[in-house]
């Protein structure tokens, strides 16, 4: 099994309004993606956080393995929702992808 997590900050010039509606959207678009890829197991975007966090978001997701994460990220459905509800709004990515052993 593989984990995939990402962190997300947003644009600094995005309002808090705004990033309240995007974050709304990107969590949508995102998990209901489940049951759709072949291999993805479970995905969930955290979009609430404490005060002390630098991150606006966190995509947490599981995989069968490697080859299924791979599939997934070249995935029109992943990339429609990543380049719709995602990137155009965010400033840094952070990504940590390992194998649960």
């Amino acid at each position: 099994m593989v984990k995939h997590i990402i962190l997300w900050k947003l644009k600094d010039d995005i309002s808090s309004t705004e990033k309240t509606e995007i974050k709304k959207n990107a969590k949508k678009a995102l998990e209901d993606l489940k049951g759709k890829i072949d291999g993805l197991k479970e995905i969930r975007l955290q979009t609430e956080s404490l005060s002390s966090s630098n991150a606006d978001m966190m995509l947490v997701s599981c995989f069968e393995d490697q080859k299924s994460l791979e599939a997934y990220q070249k995935h029109p459905l992943h990339l429609a929702a990543a380049d719709n509800f995602v990137r155009p709004f965010t400033s840094q990515r952070l990504c940590l992808d390992f194998e649960v052993v």
